[in-house]
Order: C-alpha cells, then sequence, then structure tokens
C-alpha cells in the first residue's frame, strides 16, 4: 500500500502479497470502519466509504468481511474503536524522503513500530515539517489502460477539475491528479464514462522526485516492507524514481 510511487515497486508488492494478504485485509477494513464512523452506512450518501468498499472488493476482501465493517465502524453491532490518523517523517537510504501514515488506535505503539521499523532499516525519524514541504495533499485515481486511451480518460475528467492524466511508466495503467476536493467528481465522472478505475485516494504526492539507483531502490523497498509490517502504518509516500534500467535491473531480481 505504498503510496505515489507504487507504480515502481508494484511488482516487488505481487511477490510479497500472498504471505502479508491478511495483514493487508486488515488495513483495508479499518479504513472502511472509519468511513462508515464519519460519514454513515449509506454507500450512497458517503463517497470515501464507496472508494474505500472499492479498494478492498479489488483486493479481494470477502463481502461479509466488508458488511461486517461497515456496521462496526457505524456503531450498528455495539462495537466501536476509535483511530487516530497520525503522519510521521522520515529518511531512507541516500537521503530518500518518507511521509508514514499511521492508522491507529494506539498512539504509543504505532511511534515505537515505527522508529524501530527506520532505525532496523537505515532510516531516521525527521523532524516535522523538514518532509512535509516537499509533499502536496492529491486526488490520486488509478485507471487501468486495458480498453482505454489517455484522451479518454483527459476527455471523461477534464471538466470534473482534474490537473493532469498521465501515463505510468509500465504504460499498465493511467494516474489522474487532482485537488483532494475534486477527488468524487472525477471519480463520478469516469463512472458516467464507462471507464473503470482501480482506486481513487487522497496522497501524499513529492513535488520533486529524486533517481535513485538499483542498491538504494532495493534498500528503500526493505524499509518501506519494515514500516508497512506495522498494522499501524496505513500508507507509506516517497519522493523517490527509478530510470528505466533500474527498474530492469530490479526487474530481474524476481
Amino acid at each position: 500500500m505504498a503510496g505515489h510511487s507504487k507504480w515502481a515497486t508494484t511488482k516487488h508488492k505481487k511477490a510479497i502479497l500472498d504471505s502479508r494478504r491478511a495483514k493487508a485485509f486488515a488495513k483495508y477494513i479499518k479504513v472502511i470502519e472509519v468511513a462508515a464512523r464519519i460519514g454513515g452506512p449509506d454507500l450512497q450518501g458517503n463517497p470515501a466509504l464507496v472508494d474505500a468498499v472499492q479498494k478492498a472488493k479489488k483486493n479481494s476482501v470477502p463481502g461479509d468481511n466488508i458488511d461486517r465493517a461497515i456496521k462496526r465502524g457505524a456503531g450498528l453491532d455495539g462495537e466501536a474503536v476509535e483511530y487516530t490518523t497520525i503522519m510521521y517523517e522520515g529518511y531512507g537510504p541516500n537521503g530518500v524522503a518518507l511521509m508514514i501514515e499511521c492508522l491507529t488506535d494506539n498512539k504509543n505503539r504505532a511511534a515505537a513500530e515505527v522508529r524501530t521499523a527506520l532505525s532496523r532499516n537505515g532510516g531516521t525519524l525527521a523532524d516535522p515539517g523538514s518532509v512535509a514541504y516537499n509533499f502536496a495533499r492529491k486526488g490520486v485515481l488509478t485507471v487501468p489502460a486495458a480498453g482505454t486511451t489517455e484522451d479518454d480518460v483527459l476527455m471523461a475528467v477534464l471538466e470534473a477539475g482534474a490537473e493532469e492524466v498521465t501515463p505510468t511508466p509500465n504504460g499498465e495503467s493511467f494516474e489522474v491528479l487532482t485537488d483532494p476536493s475534486e477527488l468524487v467528481a472525477a471519480r463520478t465522472a469516469l463512472v458516467e464514462a464507462g471507464i473503470d478505475y482501480d482506486s481513487a485516494d487522497a496522497e501524499f504526492v513529492p513535488n520533486v522526485k529524486i533517481e535513485i539507483d538499483a542498491d538504494t531502490a532495493r534498500a528503500v523497498f526493505r524499509l518501506i516492507d519494515a514500516l508497512e509490517d506495522s498494522d499501524d502504518v496505513q500508507n507509506v509516500y516517497s519522493n523517490f524514481d527509478l530510470s528505466p534500467e533500474v527498474q530492469e535491473e530490479l526487474g530481474n531480481d524476481e
């Protein structure tokens, strides 16, 4: 679930997906619970819940689990857990910037696990604001390239506040950037145009990326894996970029 640079880590993530499926399911469920608590259980009137459910379904979370999470989040079954969002800033190997988003019911545990993951994998915790200035909060929609074109996507979302549409380097999808307030409008525009989308989230997008070599990328991936191994870490965003040559080298690792 690693944020904006996910195109660069997709193959890497697939290799570990099965072993961490249960942990990933728990994180999708947590987002559903929070969305239902904030906006209620009615999908028609809760866009955040729609997106959370959509993502969970696309990642094979069972329907019964989703339904229970909606009821639990909305307080319909008598259970209630309060989650708090906490952002940590850090640096990875060779100065790669990290924004670490936690969704937790225990701040002390989340802080300890983030610090441990960083210190054991070549990272350091940064002072608040020292990393965040290089990131902007954006609405990010990922659209599969199969069956559609960049022009199709652009025409669908242009009037809905989209800032840009770009193909991902692997050519498998298009990425639509919007202001976070326009995310729902862009998603709705895609649906009305008959264009499927894989995800629609508010993410931290780097203003400036830094290109890294394969060895640094491997070290960054290990650090992100360690961070995401925590139940409290929901997303990790970074500012690294990979050249086609580095992507090819990393692909040979699999």
